[in-house]
């Protein structure tokens, strides 16, 4: 891309993921709502993000709390009214922030009205909007598919006597979109909300969207682990990834197209090879194929140095490159890699070419929490109690002062907070300078600042053991970021290039302002930022 270029603001910003019942509760029920997030922009614009991500505030039975939509184009009492929304839209846009709305378009609630006609008889109209199948001869499923959230993704109907098809809960059927006017409501809800003036959707699983015509056998899974998801015991072959969801993507591209830079995000977890195919034709697909390999490899220099390179590699003409840390599905990047290196791993995040994602509370160092077995809400963690699956411990309240409940809530919080919030909060971050917060605000600033950071070119430096290292550059000024995933000091030896210069930024800010050059030593746990002379 040339340094000329105007980018767009989902590229040279920074995304804010907010899980809405956990951000800030103004009506005491425990659960956070609409007029919290509201009342909290003030930090988000201090804290120098310009994209917040807001997971469903759509009506919902709430069986996957909120990932279950009853009515695609209203807003769950939990979280207010649809003029807290409008107002919410408002004061974002008023703080020149951008709102981005949580799409889950594969499936709906088994509450919805379109499923409760479809349900209703074999012949109703809308009876081919979900995926509907006669068992086998034998009286069995239609097929092997098997439910994300545990046993089999077919639940029988007495009423109609066939299956439908789940990919998540039973109370979550698929939509048919090989469907026309499948396709036209979901577009239509999507014009709903950007007529209001929303920035975007992150659409929930894009991958599994269209599955096999034939519905045929997934292949079993001959790397299958006892202590995985019971999903793992099958590839997922021909239930997610078919070829005809790309024609998909593309259509809701042009139903976002239609309106001013707009952003269509897509999660899919998938190998690089794959992912990348969801930038489309001539990048007429997602503007952001969601890339999780942060997340979901290990915490290692060398598989992650060749990962980034894969993927910068991997990407089409034009397509631009993401990042994401952590989400409201995985454990906290605190408690997969540890306090220490989760700073190292900020650094990283905002640091490589491409728009990254944080998850609320991250810039605070919050952890996983341990949640009692008899206050468990998450059904993932509910349907398979021995794998100890549940993702309720990375969606706990966000903690932002000492007082009780952590300034969230006054009444009883949905989930139990962190006991350790009277010390890990916003407030006490802030007067801070040596704190999470007060690190991660330097960091958003810098890479604000300089668009050698926030837009420029990326180009790998070759290392060796625990080190990953790489430069980014623009208009002649170029930074070399060092970082040290391990916990002991090592060196980064220099053999064909001596890079030189000051060091702007590291994990341990005693260290700014040092000048290095020639073999360059760092402590364990730590990640430099050096502007090059």
């Amino acid at each position: 891309m040339k340094q000329d270029q105007k980018y767009l603001w989902w590229q040279s910003g920074i995304i804010y993921q907010i899980y809405p019942r956990s951000f800030q509760d103004t009506d005491n029920d425990g659960v956070g709502d609409l007029r919290g997030i509201i009342s909290r922009l003030d930090y988000l614009k201090w804290l120098g993000v310009n994209a917040i991500w807001v997971s469903p505030i759509f009506p919902s039975p709430m069986a996957d709390f909120g990932y279950d939509i009853s009515d695609y184009q209203g807003v769950h009492p939990l979280f207010g009214t649809m003029n807290d929304f409008d107002r919410l839209l408002e004061e974002v846009h008023q703080r020149d922030m951008k709102l981005i709305l949580d799409l889950v378009p594969n499936h709906t609630s088994n509450e919805h009205p379109w499923f409760l006609e479809s349900r209703s008889s074999r012949d109703n109209p809308k009876r081919d909007w979900y995926l509907w199948q006669d068992a086998r001869e034998d009286g069995s499923e239609p097929n092997n598919w098997l439910s994300v959230f545990g046993g089999s993704a077919w639940e029988w109907d007495e009423h109609t006597q066939q299956y439908y098809y789940h990919a998540f809960l039973k109370e979550q059927p698929d939509l048919n979109w090989r469907n026309p006017e499948v396709q036209q409501a979901m577009f239509d809800a999507m014009r709903f909300w950007l007529d209001k003036g929303v920035d975007g959707f992150r659409v929930d699983v894009m991958w599994h969207m269209i599955k096999d015509k034939n519905l045929r056998d997934n292949p079993t899974n001959p790397d299958y682990k006892a202590h995985q998801a019971t999903y793992e015991q099958l590839i997922p072959a021909f239930s997610t990834d078919q070829p005809e969801v790309h024609h998909i993507v593309a259509k809701m591209r042009e139903v976002t197209d239609a309106y001013d830079e707009r952003v269509l995000i897509g999660e899919i977890y998938l190998p690089v090879h794959r992912l990348v195919t969801y930038y489309g034709h001539e990048n007429s697909g997602t503007h952001l194929p969601f890339n999780f390999t942060l997340i979901t490899m290990d915490w290692d220099a060398r598989s992650i140095s060749s990962h980034i390179d894969e993927y910068e590699g991997a990407l089409p003409e034009g397509g631009w490159p993401n990042w994401v840390i952590g989400n409201h599905d995985q454990p906290r990047i605190t408690s997969r890699i540890g306090q220490a290196q989760a700073k190292v791993a900020a650094m990283l995040l905002l640091t490589l070419r491409g728009t990254p994602t944080l998850y609320y509370g991250d810039e605070l160092g919050m952890r996983d929490v341990p949640i009692p077995p008899d206050k468990i809400q998450d059904p993932q963690g509910l349907n398979m109690p021995d794998k100890d699956l549940s993702r309720d411990p990375a969606r706990t309240p966000m903690q932002w002062d000492n007082s009780n409940n952590a300034g969230f809530t006054d009444g009883e919080p949905w989930l139990p907070l962190a006991e350790n919030y009277t010390r890990i909060n916003v407030k006490a971050q802030q007067d801070d300078a040596f704190s999470m917060l007060s690190y991660y605000r330097r960091l958003i600033r810098l890479r604000q600042q300089e668009p050698a950071l926030c837009v420029g070119d990326y180009a790998p430096v070759v290392t060796s053991g625990p080190l990953v290292a790489y430069l980014r550059k623009s208009e002649g000024k170029k930074f070399l970021v060092v970082l040290n995933l391990s916990h002991k000091p090592c060196t980064l030896r220099q053999q064909h290039q001596n890079y030189r210069g000051n060091i702007v930024m590291s994990t341990d800010p005693e260290r700014e302002g040092q000048k290095v050059g020639g073999n360059i030593s760092l402590y364990g746990d730590e990640g430099i930022l050096v502007e090059l002379e």
